[in-house]
C-alpha cells in the first residue's frame, strides 16, 4: 500500500485483493470473502446473519450505530436471514450488520452503493458507519463495523445470509474528474454514443458530470420502453436468480406519440437511456441521484459502472445503454424523449484493473437492451411477443396520461 501514497484515484480489483489480504477489508473468521465477490473497481458486502426491523432510519452522529439503534429506534426482534433467509416488508426499514469490516489507512476513503441488480427491484440500500452523520461515504482511515439499511420499497423481499445488495469502492487522494478532464477523457475514447455514433464533444451536456437522457421511442413501433411496479406484488425471492415472472411484479409501458410519459406519483419506472456508456478501462463512474432542483423527481438509486461497462478492446460494439430507476415524488412529472434525467460522474483509476466489466466475470448487463433485474424471468421468445401488436392491447391499459393519445 506504500505505493499509494502520491497516487490519486479508485483502486481497481488487484489493488482491492492486496487490501483483502492485509485485513485492510476484514471478513469474519472461517467466512473469508469469495474471490468473485470482487469486481473491476469494487467489492461486493455480504449481509450478515440478522436483520433489525427499525421504526425509522437513523445516523449515529456521535454514537456507534448499534448503540443509537438500541437505544432509539430498534423495533420488535431480529429477522433471522440464515438457511433459507428472511423476509423484509415493503415500505419498512432495516438494519442488517454487514459480513465485511474496515481498517482503513488515513489516506482511504470508501463509498458504497446498492448493485445495479438491487436497484432494478426498488430495493433501497445504504451504509451507515460508527460515528458518522453521513450515508453511504466512509471517512479516511475509519476503523469499524459496516451496517446496511435495507428498505424494500415496491417488493416484499426474500434476503438471506451471505447475499450482496451492495458494493464498496475504495479511492486515494482526488479521483473524480473535473468538466474539462471529462471532455478531455471523451475525445481519447469515447464515452457516449446515439444512435451507433460517437457524441460530438460539443452536443456533451457537462456539468460536475455527463448527463443522460431517457429514451420514450424504443427501438420498433410496439415495443415497450420500459417497466412500472405493480402495485399489489407477490413476494420476490431475491435469493433466486432468473425465476420471477414478468407480469407478477411489473406493468408493460409501450411506446406512443407523442414520445412522453408522465410518471403517476409514488410509483417506480424502469426505463432506458437515450445514450449508449462506454466507461474505458482507466476510469469509473457512477450514477447519481438527480432532482431537477424542484424536487418531484429522483432518478437512480444504483450507482457504480465499472471499467469495462459498454466498453470493448475490439470496438465490436459502441457502449451499453444505461438502465434508469426513476420515481416522482408528490405530482405526477411528465418526461419526453431525450430529456435528461440522470448523471455519471467520472473517476480516475489508480490503474487499470487486470479485470474489466463484461470480460468473463459473469457480468449481467453488458450490451443490456432489458431493463429489468437479473431476478425476473427474460426470454427471447417473450421479448419477441412483447413487440408485437398482440400484445400492445393489453400494455395501452396503462393510465400514462399522455396527450394526443388517442390519435395513435
Amino acid at each position: 500500500m506504500a505505493q499509494l501514497q502520491r497516487r490519486e484515484g479508485v483502486l481497481p480489483n488487484q489493488h482491492l485483493q492486496q487490501l483483502i489480504e492485509a485485513g485492510v477489508v476484514a471478513a469474519p473468521e472461517g467466512s473469508p470473502i469469495p474471490s468473485e465477490n470482487v469486481q473491476p473497481a469494487s467489492i461486493d458486502l455480504r449481509l450478515g446473519p440478522v436483520a433489525h426491523p427499525l421504526r425509522c432510519s437513523f445516523l449515529p452522529g456521535q454514537e456507534a450505530v448499534l448503540q443509537r439503534m438500541n437505544s432509539s429506534v430498534k423495533d420488535g426482534g431480529e429477522v433471522d436471514l440464515r438457511g433459507g433467509g428472511g423476509e423484509l416488508e415493503a415500505g419498512r426499514p432495516y438494519l442488517i450488520p454487514l459480513k465485511e469490516s474496515l481498517r482503513l489507512p488515513r489516506n482511504m476513503r470508501g463509498k458504497a452503493n446498492p448493485k445495479s441488480s438491487t436497484g432494478r427491484a426498488d430495493v433501497f440500500t445504504r451504509v451507515i458507519t460508527d460515528r458518522s452523520y453521513r450515508f453511504d461515504e466512509i471517512a479516511a482511515g475509519y476503523h469499524g463495523s459496516l451496517y446496511l439499511e435495507v428498505v424494500p420499497l415496491s417488493f416484499k423481499i426474500r434476503v438471506c445470509e451471505d447475499l450482496t445488495l451492495n458494493q464498496l469502492r475504495v479511492s486515494v487522494g482526488r479521483a473524480q474528474l473535473r468538466d474539462h478532464e471529462l471532455i478531455e477523457a471523451h475525445e481519447l475514447t469515447p464515452l457516449l454514443y446515439k444512435d451507433g455514433h460517437v457524441v460530438a464533444a460539443d452536443d456533451l451536456a457537462v456539468s460536475d458530470g455527463l448527463f443522460l437522457g431517457v429514451n420514450l421511442k424504443g427501438t420498433k413501433k410496439y415495443t415497450r420502453i420500459g417497466y412500472r411496479a405493480q402495485e399489489r406484488p407477490p413476494l420476490l425471492d431475491m435469493t433466486r436468480v432468473g425465476e420471477a415472472p414478468i407480469d407478477h411484479y411489473w406493468e408493460r409501458i409501450p411506446t406512443r406519440l407523442p414520445d412522453r410519459v408522465i410518471l403517476e406519483p409514488k410509483r417506480f419506472y424502469l426505463l432506458m437511456s437515450n445514450e449508449a456508456v462506454c466507461i474505458p478501462p482507466n476510469l469509473a463512474a457512477e450514477m447519481t441521484a438527480y432532482d431537477p432542483t424542484s424536487g418531484e423527481l429522483r432518478t437512480h438509486y444504483a450507482g457504480f459502472f465499472d471499467p469495462g461497462f459498454g466498453y470493448d478492446r475490439e470496438k465490436r460494439f459502441q457502449g451499453s445503454t444505461a438502465a434508469l430507476e426513476v420515481r416522482a415524488h408528490d405530482v405526477g412529472f411528465m418526461i419526453e424523449h431525450g430529456q435528461r434525467l440522470c448523471k455519471l460522474t467520472f473517476e480516475r483509476m489508480v490503474d487499470e484493473p487486470s479485470l474489466l466489466y463484461g470480460e468473463g466475470i459473469g457480468s449481467n448487463y453488458q450490451r443490456q437492451t432489458e431493463t429489468l433485474g437479473k431476478h425476473f424471468k427474460v426470454s427471447p421468445a417473450k421479448v419477441h411477443s412483447d413487440a408485437s401488436p398482440q400484445n400492445d392491447t393489453a400494455a395501452d391499459q396503462l393510465p400514462l396520461f399522455a396527450p394526443e393519445r388517442e390519435r395513435t
